[in-house]
């Protein structure tokens, strides 16, 4: 039987390590965009560490709160905003691509590996009325960030693991490749449905996990 307290207790924990994990992970690719010569996103307004310029209505508020909903608190998935970028305006486009896409991946790293700095804190604490939740939103933190690194490396377009490998293939393939983005979530859907993604992605999360786990001694 669900327990919708339970369940509002997660929510409200989870809100903030899931909108910073989600809304970073699109600003890291504007500023490495601009960094690497497309002005798009910060011409936009875009290029910002402020949260509320990249929250999506449906995929970071309405999508995660159903999907927590429908799983019982088991499960958590979202998006933002994509960040526009135009690859045609980077100084070495096909080169450039890699940089401007590993950028997202590599915040949420850093992200997951201040959540565990924050629970190793919580655990160094006195138990108290702040400690407790501290200790179950950083151990949110690290989890979503690290789910999110794994699935947006996956190499499928339009997922950042996608552009990643259309940067490092020849052009020939690199292009044929890239013909892929159009079916790239249909594809996911699919594997998510049948139970496949889970397959993939649930080793190499526990392996991301436990080496952060291990880095800060989190037994």
């Amino acid at each position: 039987m669900l327990d919708f307290n339970a369940l509002i207790q997660t929510i409200a924990i989870a809100a903030l390590p899931v909108v910073f994990a989600i809304t970073l992970h699109e600003a890291a690719h504007g500023y490495a965009a601009r960094y690497f010569g497309d002005p798009t996103a910060w011409q936009m307004g875009r290029i910002s560490l402020n949260p509320l310029r990249h929250i999506d209505l449906m995929g970071t508020i309405i999508i995660p709160v159903a999907i927590l909903l429908f799983s019982a608190g088991n499960f958590l998935f979202g998006y933002a905003k994509p960040v526009p970028v135009d690859f045609s305006r980077l100084r070495q486009p096909k080169k450039d691509m890699l940089w401007v896409a590993a950028a997202g991946p590599l915040a949420n790293l850093a992200m997951a590996l201040a959540w565990a700095m924050v629970l190793k804190l919580a655990w160094l604490m006195p138990v108290s009325d702040y400690t407790v939740p501290m200790t179950e939103m950083a151990k949110i933190g690290v989890i979503i960030n690290c789910v999110l690194m794994v699935l947006n490396l996956l190499p499928l377009p339009p997922l950042d693991g996608g552009r990643i490998a259309v940067s490092l293939l020849p052009h020939r393939l690199a292009w044929k490749f890239a013909q892929l983005e159009r079916w790239g979530f249909p594809i996911l859907l699919l594997l998510l449905f049948t139970g496949i993604l889970g397959d993939i992605m649930n080793p190499l999360v526990s392996l991301v996990a436990g080496a952060i786990e291990t880095l800060f001694g989190l037994y």
